[in-house]
């Protein structure tokens, strides 16, 4: 069987949250408005008039085939080849048959994180084999003091933020920007960085500020953003930029005292951009098995499949099993267009504390689409820690949920106290949504 090519049951379609919203928004239609710069448009690869033509005379409803069709999108036949039984039965069995020593493995994504709850992975594995979940869900690691700075542009006059909606709920050090809003301060949900342009260019006396959060599969869309917003003279646009890059925080998770990992699940949304190459320098100097791994059930399993053959082999390797979407160089557009925006910058992370060149910062070029510069805001380099809460131990596998004593008690989705809890790739929400049963 090609490692690249298995399967997955099917689960019912999944919730578009504000964190799959922002993982999936290179590839929606919503990025394709006429203002968008020529080099922006040409990351993705289809010409607008491409998909228009390609959705004509359709309803709706419609629309999802009649791209397939015109070999735009994943026909959803194909997607349901993905999703079958059978063959994540059979991995499953593979898996028991050859796994014998006590391994630990983190998945540093999300969406990993959820689909494995989502899907009951544990359920089928043996005893032998535990699964850690990372720091893989940007809004959990973005630091204490960029929430809080968020919060406090937020109250600056005449200012609009926008940011999707699973950085609403984050509780700062006093507040959040859910309680803000419900004070009365302009905060806006928008599903992709060109609502926020429209946003600008329907209110020229105002600054609209986009928050940006995310990890490198979102980066190139807002920096594409910025570009829009040069071409298209919206002045009154501008970028807070907290992303973060992931391969130095594998980096730091190696040099953790107490955090041991036998191996990684990589990201399969961040190495569609980054590529395979990415992760080399990581591999060789660790030599830690680590197999790229899609998102269906059968993925997953067949990533578990790979490290296990690794580790009881004693052959580690860097291996790529979601081959029908991730490459060695990845998407060079797109870090083209990241790149030219953005530049290196050490930045914190919640659980981490600073990790050096993590971070990506609006290069002197683009300072005037630059929040931080335009609004000279200064945020704390130090993670400030709610008291009692673990989610820095959490992101970095030290803990898990269970063993946080705020964990279903004071801290609930309802009423949350960290970011584990808010967003819908958090570790804390998917154990509480999944795995209640466990801790029972």
């Amino acid at each position: 069987m090609d490692s690249g090519h298995t399967l997955r049951q099917a689960q019912g379609p999944a919730h578009r949250s504000g964190a799959a919203q922002r993982k999936t928004e290179f590839l929606l239609l919503s990025l394709w408005p006429l203002s968008l710069p020529k080099g922006a448009r040409e990351i993705f690869h289809i010409p607008r008039i491409i998909i228009k033509s390609a959705c004509q005379n359709f309803a709706p409803e419609q629309e999802s085939e009649a791209l397939a069709k015109n070999g735009i999108f994943m026909s959803i036949k194909h997607t349901e080849e993905y999703r079958n039984s059978e063959i994540s039965r059979k991995l499953a069995e593979q898996i028991r048959k050859i796994s014998q020593k006590q391994v630990r493995l983190m998945e540093v994504c999300g969406t990993h994180t959820t689909s494995i709850f989502r899907n009951g992975i544990r359920s089928v594995l043996p005893d032998t084999i535990s699964l850690l979940s990372g720091p893989g869900c940007p809004v959990c690691v973005t630091a204490q003091g960029e929430i809080d700075a968020f919060i406090a542009l937020s109250g600056t006059d005449d200012v609009i933020v926008a940011t999707f909606g699973d950085l609403l709920r984050v509780p700062g050090t006093d507040s959040s920007l859910q309680r803000e809003r419900a004070d009365g301060r302009d905060i806006r949900v928008v599903y992709s960085t060109f609502d926020a342009l429209e946003i600008a260019r329907k209110n020229p006396g105002r600054e609209i500020v986009f928050l940006g959060v995310g990890f490198e599969t979102t980066a190139p869309t807002i920096a594409a953003s910025i570009l829009s917003a040069r071409e298209m003279k919206l002045n009154n646009y501008s970028v807070f930029s907290a992303h973060k890059r992931v391969p130095p925080a594998l980096f730091a998770l190696m040099q953790i005292n107490g955090v041991r990992t036998d191996g990684f699940i990589l990201p399969g949304h961040v190495s569609v951009i980054i590529g395979m190459n990415a992760y080399l320098p990581l591999f060789e100097k660790y030599q830690i098995p680590c197999v790229v791994a899609g998102f269906e059930p059968a993925d997953i399993l067949q990533a578990l499949c790979m490290l296990i053959s690794q580790i009881e082999s004693g052959n580690a390797r860097l291996e790529n099993g979601y081959q029908r979407a991730v490459t060695d160089s990845g998407n060079e557009k797109a870090r083209k267009i990241m790149e030219d925006v953005f530049e290196t910058v050490d930045t914190p992370w919640r659980g981490i504390g600073i990790i050096p060149e993590s971070g990506l910062k609006i290069r002197e070029k683009f300072a005037s689409f630059d929040a931080q510069r335009k609004f000279e805001i200064r945020t704390l380099k130090s993670d400030i820690r709610t008291k009692g809460c673990m989610c820095g131990e959490i992101l970095t596998g030290l803990r898990t949920p269970l063993e946080c004593p705020l964990y279903k008690k004071s801290c609930t989705p309802v009423d949350p106290v960290g970011p584990c809890m808010v967003s819908s790739e958090g570790t804390c929400a998917a154990y509480y949504k999944y795995h209640s049963m466990f801790d029972a």
